[in-house]
């Protein structure tokens, strides 16, 4: 399995328009190798780098696995939980200081997620357990620019 973006390479800086400098809006994202028994997508983006211990920005399960185009600016079909900040929605990458990594995590899994948009990614990562058929992951990098304008 594999995840890529149209807006950076893996390890690559992240574009400002997909940060809080930018618009902030998700970038574009593509699934490919999904097993075929899958039937549904986990996708989880974190930064393991902030101050306070790993930010969750963004925490969704029940993607359809036909849903392997993910446009950037937009949501894919899926539940949508919490994010670090208890926001059912994606937070814009924002690092305070130096350069951040963001994982961009997908996972196939073997039925779907019977849990309450209120979940977090603690109670989807146990959900997924045993139920993992695949994995995979790509980072990307960005730091706050000095003078930038919003």
């Amino acid at each position: 399995m594999t995840i890529e973006s149209s807006a950076f390479q893996h390890n690559g800086k992240i574009p400002l328009l997909y940060t809080c400098d930018g618009e902030g809006v998700t970038p574009p994202l593509r699934v490919g190798g999904i097993p075929k028994d899958a039937q549904s997508i986990v996708l989880i983006v974190d930064d393991p780098d902030a101050p306070g211990g790993t930010f969750d920005h963004w925490v969704m399960w029940n993607i359809p696995v036909v849903a392997s185009d993910m446009k950037g600016g937009e949501t894919p079909q899926g539940v949508v939980g919490e994010n670090s900040l208890a926001q059912n929605n994606y937070v814009p990458l924002c690092p305070p200081i130096g350069q951040h990594r963001y994982f961009f995590k997908v996972y196939a899994l073997d039925i779907l997620l019977d849990l309450p948009p209120s979940s977090c990614k603690t109670a989807i990562v146990q959900a997924m357990e045993g139920h993992v058929l695949d994995f995979a992951e790509m980072i990307g990098l960005y730091q706050r620019g000095r003078g930038v304008i919003r």
